[in-house]
């Protein structure tokens, strides 16, 4: 966990409370955090997901790593320190959106257990649902994809550490979603994460 290093701060209470947004949205909060390797098609379904639910209705809002990394994160590079702080940071961030009662859709590679496991406690601190989705994918697959390019790049030694070549992707152990994007397709998978927020009604107030 990240040091608390500003004193003499004290945290201020608000007077709108989290049923009250509940009631004025009609839905829960949560955050679906989307992890697996780079080109398993985390951002894909995180983008078809947004779409469908706003379509519906429902208030979504998608944080993708490639974008929050050109603002936010933009100070961090991809060293196993910058990585933490990284998903530390957009793990706070999915807290406060999902508190506010907006369906937030994370997707980030999050290679690391630890670190996902942070932004999951996050969420449980301040009883808030956080729906793990592991999207995999062999990385055969995720290679011939290779939308970026990162792939060969990384093979030809012009990337270092990079994920699934020559550093680790830690695959979750108990996600609740587990999507496997080389046997299904894009409406299957987007589906798939549907059925689990109505399963735990995260897609009305009550």
């Amino acid at each position: 966990m990240a040091e608390q290093v500003a004193t003499n701060i004290t945290w201020h209470d608000g007077t709108v409370t989290r049923d009250e947004r509940k009631a004025v949205l009609k839905q829960k909060g949560c955050t679906v955090w989307f992890t697996g390797l780079s080109g398993s098609g985390k951002s894909t379904i995180a983008v078809a997901l947004e779409q469908v639910l706003f379509q519906r209705g429902h208030v979504a809002y998608r944080l993708d790593g490639d974008n929050v990394r050109m603002g936010l994160n933009k100070n961090l590079g991809f060293s196993a320190e910058d990585r933490a702080e990284n998903i530390r940071r957009i793990g706070e961030v999915c807290k406060l959106f999902a508190d506010s009662c907006v369906i937030t859709l994370s997707s980030f590679i999050s290679p690391y257990r630890e670190d996902r496991d942070q932004a999951r406690s996050l969420h449980a601190d301040g009883d808030i649902d956080f729906i793990e989705c592991y999207v995999e994918c062999p990385l055969e697959v995720a290679e011939e994809r290779d939308p970026k390019g990162l792939y060969k790049k990384a093979r030809a030694g012009e990337i270092k550490g990079f994920t699934g070549i020559d550093d680790p992707y830690e695959e979750p152990e108990s996600a609740e979603l587990v999507i496997n994007t080389a046997e299904c397709s894009l409406e299957e998978s987007v589906q798939a994460v549907l059925d689990c927020l109505e399963a735990r009604g995260l897609l009305k107030a009550d």
